[in-house]
């Protein structure tokens, strides 16, 4: 029987600068982030950190990354993917939404983001 463990982080907050235009890069913007990776845990029982996929280090990954800009958040979510499964080769499935919170649309209110899904 397949079975999956899900590890989530959700609502996430970061400070970054990712944007096409030339001011989103200078001046910044708010961005949320939810992640969710899934993984067969194998074992009936997990007693070891080893045996998971430890979201305190799926955090610092993400603090990282969220540190270098990107011009598209669709670049930002496919390159996190592939660096989140190289990290955790046990990763099955991973899934991840970053929104702008401010976005640079006249009278807009809202949020807007990208969703992305990867299955291995």
């Amino acid at each position: 029987m397949r079975k999956n463990l899900t590890i989530e982080l959700t609502g996430l907050h970061f400070f970054a600068n990712h944007g096409l235009f030339a001011e989103e890069q200078k001046i910044g913007n708010e961005f949320e982030v939810d992640l969710f990776v899934s993984y067969d845990p194998g074992e009936e029982r997990i007693d070891e950190l080893s045996e998971t996929v430890n979201y305190a280090s799926l955090y610092d990954l993400l603090k990282v990354e969220m540190k270098k800009p990107r011009e598209l958040l669709e670049t930002f979510v496919m390159e996190l993917t592939g660096l989140l499964h190289a990290t955790y080769p046990s990763i099955k499935k991973i899934e991840i939404a970053l929104y702008k919170l401010n976005p640079p649309i006249a009278t807009f209110t809202g949020k807007v983001g990208v969703r992305y899904i990867q299955e291995f």
